[in-house]
């Protein structure tokens, strides 16, 4: 196996368009006046589903450093309360702390010290570092194509 080019392919996965717009395109230029707009038949806005990506991408990687990691509620602790709306700071702060942990994941992914493949010593049985990063390059890909088609219903592009 080719360590260096698999680890590469990781970070393009969380990085880069390849089957999915990137979460930097899907954001780029959102109006600030549809941060808490609820596109319709959901539950939720456009900010909550960027604050959900990054709860559960933070989440995973608290999972994958930290020995005394303590699960979330699913699915209270990984959305934000239902009436809680955001303002032009607040959307930053999660953007920006979106893109803190993916650099931090990246750093975890480029470290050619840890094994990608190797149990993560507190977490459950079969959960590696790769593993985890697949689940988060899958969710985030998800939601960022949510985002990316909500956007387009309301003609937000």
């Amino acid at each position: 196996m080719n360590d260096q080019h698999l680890r590469q392919q990781l970070v393009n996965a969380l990085t880069k368009r390849q089957a999915h717009q990137s979460f930097e395109t899907a954001i780029d230029g959102f109006p600030a006046a549809h941060y808490n707009t609820k596109p319709p038949n959901t539950p939720y806005t456009f900010w909550h589903l960027l604050e959900h990506m990054r709860i559960a991408q933070a989440d995973i990687l608290d999972y994958i450093v930290n020995p005394q990691y303590q699960y979330l509620d699913f699915p209270d602790d990984y959305w934000p309360p239902a009436h809680a709306q955001a303002d032009h700071p607040q959307w930053l702060s999660t953007i920006e702390r979106f893109l803190a942990d993916r650099a931090s994941l990246i750093a975890i992914i480029q470290d050619q010290a840890r094994d990608l493949t190797e149990q993560i010593p507190h977490g459950q049985p079969g959960h590696t570092i790769l593993r985890e990063i697949l689940v988060i390059v899958a969710h985030n890909a998800y939601h960022i194509g949510e985002f990316g088609i909500l956007r387009g219903v309301l003609g937000l592009w």
